[in-house]
């Protein structure tokens, strides 16, 4: 007969049985009920039976309570603006876009560009608390399912909509509001440096540099029929 030995050393953290509560409840209409708490014996057998305490009902909170920051990621801090147009709070993840608006830019040396304020396309933008993707809308209007989606019409992004933010600290609090999330994003990506078109993708038709100079020197309207069509659609974004 082989040798017997005791396994249970292999088996990782073991639980033991310390509590059980049961629930009783009337047949009324309205019925009543209450809790009944157990201890366990080393056995695992049930005794001292008695009625749920405060102490016990707490204990008993704080031990169901849900604790993963996630579930506090992106909440609305009221009725959602009706430019959020996807949010997963448990992948810390929100899609919203944003109408054309002058934004102020700075670029570096190299691209011989002045700094000062522009009039950008409309947006679509796609984050999480890690990265953040962008593309360019053809209008202002609430994007659908349908909407085809442009290139972002900026340097220092590569061809699939990824932004490279470079030396930029991104600081983006695990419990952040949605607003306090999208206003980061937003802060981050317009305070950061332009510095080159990324891995030779040119995002629109025509010349990037001659693009954003003109409009700085003039204040004129973004001039959409520069953007290119990137082949992606909303839905996409949501696979």
């Amino acid at each position: 007969m082989k040798e017997l030995y005791d396994i249970t050393p292999e088996l990782g953290q073991l639980y033991f049985p310390k509590s059980a509560l049961i629930f009783y409840q009337t047949e009324e209409k309205t019925p009543d009920a209450y809790v009944e708490y157990f201890d366990m014996d080393h056995t695992g057998m049930p005794i001292n039976a008695h009625p749920l305490t405060v102490r016990e009902a707490k204990a008993l909170t704080k031990a169901l309570s849900i604790t993963d920051e996630k579930v506090n990621c992106l909440q609305s801090h009221g009725i959602m603006d009706s430019h959020i147009l996807h949010v997963a709070p448990l992948n810390g993840k929100a899609i919203w876009f944003t109408k054309s608006t002058q934004r102020k830019f700075c670029f570096t040396e190299n691209l011989n560009l002045p700094n000062g304020k522009a009039f950008v396309p409309p947006l679509l933008w796609i984050a999480n608390r890690q990265s953040l993707t962008l593309f360019a809308l053809a209008s202002n209007h609430r994007p659908t399912e349908k909407t085809m989606l442009y290139h972002a019409p900026f340097f220092n992004i590569y061809e699939d909509g990824k932004v490279c933010m470079g030396t930029v600290d991104v600081r983006i609090e695990k419990t952040a509001s949605l607003e306090d999330f999208i206003r980061t994003w937003e802060d981050h990506f317009f305070n950061s440096y332009f510095s080159h078109l990324m891995a030779g993708h040119n995002p629109i038709n025509g010349n990037c540099v001659s693009l954003w100079g003109n409009l700085i020197a003039t204040g004129e309207r973004f001039p959409i029929e520069v953007l290119k069509k990137s082949n992606t659609t909303f839905k996409d974004l949501l696979k």
